[in-house]
C-alpha cells in the first residue's frame, strides 16, 4: 500500500536511549508501568537536555502534563520509538515552578507547554511563544485551575467578558491582508479561530487559537469513581467515544493489576473499529463535497447512517457511548448477532471497493485534492503527528501493529501508507483502513472467544497509577489516571490526537490557495471538543 520509495528514517529504540541516559548520569531507571518499555526519572535540569537526546535519536514525542501533589507538580512526558513507549518524569517546586522548554526539539510541545504554564503555572525556559493558550478571563493571572486549592467552580461570581484579546501577530508587506475566520462558524461545529494572512488567494500563513469551550475535563474527574470516570472519558470528544474510554479503562485496569477477559477484550476491539469505520466514511464524503463532489458526500453519508443504525440496534447506541466499562464491556453478542454484523461487514466492504477507485481517479476530483495541503515527511515526523494525516506523509506508527495490545496483539494489521502527504492521499488512506478495519472485525468476529464481559476491579488500598495507550480513528490516543486507596480520581489526563494534528494544518496551508482551506481542513478533521479539555 505504500506509494512509493520510503522515507528513510529509523525511529529510534527506546530501550537504547534509557540506557544511555542512565550510564551517563542524565536519568534514573524506574520500574516501568505496565505498557510502557522504559520509565526514566530526571532532574528538572536535565529535562530539556533529554528531549534533545531524544529528538537527535528519532524518537517521537506524544505528550505531556501536570500533576500538583504539594508542595511539588510532578511533570511526566511520554515518547515513542519503534520498541515502545518512553515515560520521563521529574518534579518542581509548586513556589518557583520552572524547567527548560522541550519544544525547541519538538515543536509538538509548544501548546501543551504553553498549557502546564495556563493550568498549572509552570514557566519554561527557552520556550519560543510566551503568549497564553488557555487563560481565559475567568481566571486572573495567579490562578492556575488545575492545582489542587483551586475550586472546581472557579472564584468569580458574575459572567466572564469575552476572550478576544488574542495577540496575533501584526500582518506587515504590500499587500498583505488578513482574513478573520470563527471562532463561530457558519456550520454545527464547534467554535475555533482561525487568522489568515495572504496575497491575493495564496496564504502565507495562517495561525489557529482554539480552546473557547474548555469544559474542564480533568477537574472534574477528580473524586469520581471508575464508572462516572469512564462515561466522562466517553465525551470528551464524541467521535472518538470508543477510543478514549478504552483508554482510560486500559490505565485503570493497569493501575489496579486488572486484566479483563479475551472476550471483552475482542468486543472492545469490535467497537473501536466500528468506530474507527463510520468516522472515516462520514470524512471522505465531507473532504469530496468541499470540493463540489456531492455524489461521494451522499453515498458515503448512506453507509455511515446505515452503519450507525446497525450500532443503535445491536449495541444500543449511536455512537457506541458508554459500552466500553471497567474490567470489559456492557454488551455481548449472540451467535445471530454476529452473522448480522459478518453480513453488513460483507456488503460495506464490496461497496467500498467499488467506490474507492472512482474516488481516487475521478480527474475532476483529484485535480483538486492531489498536491494540495502538502505534509512532507520530515515536518510529519517533526510535529509527530499520527494516524491517517502521519501515515499519508509516510509516518507509519500505529499502536495496533508496533505497540500491539490484546486483542490485537494476536492479529496482523495492515498499515497503508504514502510519501505525497496531500489531502488525495489523506482520503485514500481513510478509505483503505476501511477496508483494514472492516478485514479486523470479521476476523474478530469469526474467532471471538469465550469469557466473561466483565470483571471486578476492587479498590487496590493505596494508591496506584496508569497509562493507557489505544490507536483511535485519528491515530494515538493516551489517558494517564491516577487514583486513591478507594479508586477515586486522583488525577485524569486524556491526551487527544487532535493536540498533534492541529499544528500541522498551519504548516501544510502554507502557499495554498483560500479557496483550499475548508478541504485541507476537513482532510485534517482535529476535535475542537478533544482539544478544549
Amino acid at each position: 500500500m505504500n506509494g512509493g520509495q520510503e522515507f528513510n528514517v529509523t525511529p529510534g529504540r527506546v530501550l537504547q536511549l534509557a540506557a544511555g541516559l542512565a550510564a551517563d548520569g542524565l536519568a534514573e531507571a524506574l520500574e516501568p508501568s505496565p505498557g510502557l518499555v522504559a520509565r526514566l526519572s530526571l532532574q528538572p535540569g536535565n529535562w530539556g537536555r533529554v528531549a534533545e537526546l531524544a529528538a537527535q535519536q528519532g524518537l517521537r514525542w506524544s505528550a505531556v502534563w501536570g500533576d500538583h501533589c504539594p508542595p511539588q507538580i510532578s511533570i511526566r512526558a511520554v515518547l515513542f520509538g519503534s520498541d515502545g513507549h518512553l515515560l520521563l518524569e521529574t518534579a518542581v517546586d509548586e513556589q518557583r515552578p520552572e524547567l527548560t522548554s522541550q519544544s525547541p526539539f519538538y515543536p509538538a510541545a509548544e501548546r501543551p507547554e504553553r498549557t502546564l504554564h495556563d493550568m498549572f503555572g509552570v514557566q519554561f525556559s527557552g520556550h519560543p511563544d510566551d503568549r497564553r493558550w488557555l487563560r481565559h478571563q475567568a481566571w486572573d493571572e495567579n490562578d492556575f485551575p488545575l492545582r489542587r486549592d483551586f475550586p472546581r467552580n472557579g472564584k468569580r461570581s458574575t459572567a466572564t467578558t469575552g476572550d478576544s484579546s488574542y495577540p496575533f501577530p501584526a500582518v506587515a508587506g504590500e499587500g498583505v491582508y488578513e482574513i478573520p475566520v470563527g471562532p463561530v462558524h457558519a456550520g454545527i461545529i464547534e467554535p475555533g479561530h482561525f487568522r489568515f494572512q495572504a496575497v491575493g488567494e495564496t496564504i502565507l500563513r495562517m495561525e489557529e487559537h482554539l480552546g473557547y469551550v474548555h469544559k474542564g475535563i480533568e477537574k472534574i474527574a477528580e473524586g469520581r469513581d471508575l464508572a462516572g470516570l469512564t462515561r466522562l472519558a466517553g465525551r470528551v470528544s464524541g467521535d472518538s467515544s470508543v477510543a478514549h474510554s478504552w483508554a482510560a479503562c486500559q490505565a485503570a485496569e493497569r493501575a489496579l493489576q486488572v486484566e479483563p477477559s479475551s472476550r471483552a477484550l475482542a468486543l472492545r476491539a469490535i467497537l473501536a473499529e466500528r468506530e474507527r469505520i463510520a468516522n472515516h466514511l462520514g470524512d471522505m464524503g465531507a473532504i469530496c463535497n468541499d470540493v463540489g463532489f456531492a455524489f461521494a458526500q451522499v453515498q458515503m453519508s448512506r453507509l455511515r447512517e446505515l452503519w450507525q443504525r446497525q450500532n443503535l440496534e445491536l449495541f444500543g447506541h449511536r455512537l457506541l457511548m458508554d459500552r466500553v466499562v471497567p474490567g470489559g464491556v456492557c454488551c455481548d453478542l449472540t451467535p445471530q448477532q454476529i452473522s448480522t454484523l459478518q453480513r453488513a461487514g460483507d456488503c460495506l466492504h464490496r461497496d467500498i471497493e467499488e467506490l474507492l477507485p472512482l474516488l481516487l481517479e475521478y480527474p475532476s476530483l483529484q485535480d483538486r485534492l492531489r498536491t494540495t495541503g502538502v505534509l512532507s515527511p520530515e515536518d510529519a515526523r517533526r510535529f509527530g503527528v499520527t494516524g491517517y494525516i502521519g501515515r499519508a506523509s509516510n509516518l507509519q506508527d500505529d499502536l495496533r501493529r508496533d505497540a500491539p495490545y490484546a486483542p490485537y496483539d494476536r492479529l496482523q494489521v495492515r498499515v497503508p501508507a504514502y510519501l505525497e502527504g496531500d489531502v488525495a492521499k489523506r482520503l485514500r488512506v481513510r478509505g483503505e483502513e476501511v477496508l483494514v478495519s472492516l478485514e479486523l472485525q470479521q476476523q474478530l468476529l469469526h474467532e471471538l472467544p469465550p469469557g466473561a464481559l466483565r470483571v471486578a476491579c476492587p479498590p487496590p488500598g493505596r494508591e496506584v497509577e496508569g497509562i493507557g495507550l489505544i490507536e483511535g480513528w485519528r491515530g494515538e490516543m493516551l489517558a494517564y489516571l491516577r487514583l486513591d486507596a478507594e479508586s477515586r480520581v486522583l488525577r485524569y489526563f486524556p491526551r487527544d490526537p487532535s493536540w498533534l494534528s492541529w499544528p500541522v494544518l498551519e504548516v501544510l496551508l502554507k502557499n495554498v490557495i483560500v479557496p483550499d482551506f475548508p478541504v485541507c481542513n476537513k482532510s485534517v478533521n482535529g476535535s475542537y471538543s478533544g482539544h478544549d479539555l
